[in-house]
This record gives structure tokens, C-alpha cells and sequence, in this order.
């Protein structure tokens, strides 16, 4: 799971297991700076990666997390596929589309969520569905939309992710 940092990776992974502390969620961004594993009642892995972008952390410790995160999604045999976490109210930064290019250049299996999408309001979803898939170069119906707030979308994002993993 990448994303930029506070886009809601460990929240994401809270509503997924159903369990409120298993990641650690803070309002201050950059607060995952190590690759986290969280194994699976299946028996695989869902791994937590240091955000991209802004991250309340130093310097040198943020200068490590490039290479960290490249080599764990270049050099990990076992990887099914890439969960690229866009802020559905925000949509793609810079960064959310360098990294989906990056994936791309290096034909990782991904896919594009879009988090807090109670944060949008219903009156502009179609809109925002259609200009962040646009900004992701994909279709909206590309895109899962989720909330990890009101538990919009957990039970189809779980299904694909039990279907990414079938053998």
C-alpha cells in the first residue's frame, strides 16, 4: 500500500481487519517510516510503506525512505499488486501521478484507491470520480472508492483483494 502520508493508509488497514489500533493512525503526517507487515487470517501479507511527500520527520530519516520503498516494491518476488491510495477530495498530487508512472515504467500490478470519499460531497462525486480517474489516466470505473470513516467501500475493496490473491 503507498500513498502519499496522510492520505489514510493506516486507517485503510484498520477498516479492512476491522480493528481500530492495528496500524497506527496520527493526524501528523510521515508517522510510518518503516516498512510494516500485517499478516492476513489467510496467511499473506499486507504491507504498510512510508508515505511520499510531506512528512513531519527529519531530514535524514525521510532521505532513506526512496530507496526503501523502491527496493521493496522492485525486488519483492512475492508482490500481487500495488495499492496506489489517491485522497478522493484532494485527487492525484504530483507525486500520486509519478509514482502510478514509476508502477507503469516497471509493469507492477497496481491499483488506484481513492480514500475519504465521505469527504466529498455528493453533489460533486461524479464530477471528482470522473476528474481524478482522468488524473490518474484511468477510468472512473478504474477507480474503488472507500471510506475508512463511514465503511463505504471496505467490503468491496476486501472481495478484490481476496481475488488479487487467489492462487
Amino acid at each position: 500500500m503507498v500513498g502519499r502520508s496522510n492520505v489514510g493508509k493506516s486507517s485503510l488497514i484498520n477498516a479492512l481487519a476491522n480493528r481500530k489500533q492495528l496500524a497506527r493512525v496520527s493526524n501528523t503526517p510521515g508517522r510510518t517510516q518503516l516498512i510494516n507487515v500485517f499478516a492476513t487470517p489467510s496467511g499473506a501479507t499486507f504491507v504498510d510503506l512510508p508515505g511520499y511527500g510531506y512528512a513531519k520527520a527529519s531530514k535524514a530519516t525521510r532521505a532513506t525512505w526512496p530507496r526503501m520503498i523502491e527496493g521493496y516494491l522492485l525486488e519483492r518476488e512475492e508482490l500481487d499488486r500495488v495499492l496506489v491510495l489517491v485522497d478522493g477530495a484532494i485527487g492525484p498530487t504530483p507525486l500520486d501521478q509519478q509514482m502510478l508512472g514509476w508502477l507503469r515504467h516497471h509493469d507492477i500490478p497496481h491499483s488506484v484507491i481513492a480514500t475519504k470519499a465521505d469527504k466529498v460531497k455528493s453533489s460533486k462525486r461524479p464530477r471528482r470520480r470522473r476528474d481524478l480517474a482522468e488524473g490518474c489516466d484511468l477510468d472512473p470505473g478504474d477507480v474503488l472508492w472507500v471510506s475508512s470513516t463511514t465503511g463505504a467501500g471496505i467490503d468491496q475493496l476486501r472481495s478484490m483483494i481476496d481475488l488479487w490473491l487467489q492462487p
